[in-house]
């Protein structure tokens, strides 16, 4: 009986906070009485004062101090008030939401993007994404390598940005541009053993030495290992930056994109050295999923903006140094 009783309370006090009543309670707030109230929102004030009643009782405590001419709220009433209308703004947020969400907007937009974009660029891009008051949540994921491709064809993200051409791209209804060509340089610190090496700098040389390697975010599957050496030390780091950060330090060496490495290059806190080995570049591309219905409005802001030559510049290029 007891569990019975404090269902029925419960509903009756959900069924009691209403948005007409928060409404009603503010108006009683803002004239500072019942009567003033009731002409306020046309109603008898015998009849708002029922209502008041009525919440009260629902509720088990007195929201307003009717002690003196002046309706004032108790302590438990102005915070009625304080998250009433926080709960008023948030569904009037949420109708809003549905309703631009119902004219083609998507709910969330799961953007993957490859730890050799640049992250200023794409702050840049989620901006002015953001400045247009989209309904869209909009959520970034960092990956790498075929982790960028796989949470695409997994269904994890809609948008994969800075796909390697290393990783192959197999998934059904999946769509591809190219970005541009990443040019990648054999970077070291100047206190690094190799920087007093003659040039160019044979592979068994180098095998000598720890090699920093950025890891596969692939979830599931081996991923893609580049330019290590069989049995050669490795130093295995999540992001680009976070490679370019330890080769700075001494901490190894290894190939970064020439766009990053640039201003360090030009400090002089990274060395260029020539190899035997053969050029290494990638086509980094985008690529999206779509069926027969045409993308909805939140991504498809982001593909026109991934169309124009001057955002594909910006994300391979616009590196910040630190």
């Amino acid at each position: 009986m007891m569990q019975n009783k404090k269902q029925n309370i419960s509903r009756s006090t959900y069924e009691a906070l209403t948005p007409e009543a928060l409404n009603m309670l503010q108006a009683i707030a803002e004239t500072g009485s019942f009567a003033a109230a009731a002409r306020k929102l046309d109603l008898v004030p015998s009849a708002l004062t029922y209502r008041v009643r009525q919440l009260e009782d629902a509720l088990d405590v007195l929201l307003f101090d009717r002690s003196s001419r002046q309706a004032k709220p108790t302590d438990a009433g102005r915070e009625l008030l304080r998250e009433g209308m926080r709960l008023l703004d948030d569904m009037n947020a949420i109708a809003s939401r549905i309703k631009r969400i119902a004219t083609g907007w998507e709910a969330q937009l799961t953007i993957s993007v490859d730890t050799i974009i640049a992250p200023s660029a794409m702050m840049e891009l989620c901006e002015a994404f953001l400045a247009t008051n989209p309904p869209t949540r909009l959520r970034i994921r960092d990956e790498a390598l075929s982790g960028t491709i796989q949470t695409l064809e997994s269904g994890l993200s809609d948008l994969a940005i800075g796909i390697p051409d290393q990783a192959q791209i197999l998934g059904k209804n999946i769509h591809q541009q190219a970005i541009g060509t990443v040019n990648f340089v054999f970077v070291i610190a100047p206190h690094h053993p190799l920087a007093l090496e003659k040039e160019p700098l044979h592979p068994e040389l180098i095998a000598k030495y720890r090699i920093i390697s950025v890891a596969d975010s692939i979830q599931r599957g081996a991923g893609v290992t580049i330019g290590v050496s069989l049995g050669q030390d490795v130093l295995t780091l999540p992001t680009m930056a976070a490679k370019l950060d330890a080769q700075i330090r001494g901490l190894g060496c290894g190939f970064v994109p020439e766009p990053m490495a640039r201003p360090f290059l030009e400090s002089g806190r990274l060395v260029a050295k020539q190899v035997e080995q053969a050029e290494r570049k990638t086509q980094a591309k985008y690529a999206w999923r779509q069926g027969k219905n045409k993308p909805g409005r939140a991504l498809g802001w982001w593909l026109e903006q991934l169309a124009k030559p001057t955002t594909r510049q910006a994300l391979l290029e616009h590196h910040r140094s630190r």
